[in-house]
């Protein structure tokens, strides 16, 4: 299996980008509360293939100039930061949300979907 290297923690920058995602879904203090969530987050592990079947997202192909980039970094040995993301509802068909990482995570499954993913979660509150 592929060696992925991560920094122990998301990079200042990636909340801010979290919050511009969140800000398209829901006014100022929704996205207030999830990033104060988010950054008091604990890192937690899970499998890329997970993440994006609870997101309901599709892959970018191997192609995206973005997703390229970050299958580099892994070739490369570079470190990546732990994704940002929001707890779906199952009960309620709400998929989750990849708040920030989303060219890592397409990234990673296509170069093995059960590569063990650093990611901070944060409840819809």
């Amino acid at each position: 299996m592929l060696q992925v290297k991560w920094k122990s923690a998301p990079e200042d920058h990636d909340y801010p980008a979290a919050a511009d995602y969140i800000e398209l879904l829901g006014d100022k203090a929704l996205v207030d509360a999830i990033v104060a969530e988010l950054r008091a987050a604990p890192v937690v592990v899970k499998k890329v293939k997970d993440i994006l079947r609870a997101s309901q997202l599709n892959a970018l192909t191997p192609d995206n100039p973005h997703v390229r980039r970050d299958l580099l970094k892994v070739t490369e040995g570079k470190k990546l930061s732990p994704i940002l993301l929001v707890r779906g509802d199952c009960r309620r068909n709400v998929p989750m949300l990849i708040a920030d990482g989303y060219h890592r995570v397409c990234a990673l499954y296509w170069a093995d979907e059960n590569i063990e993913v650093p990611a901070k979660i944060a409840a819809m509150p």
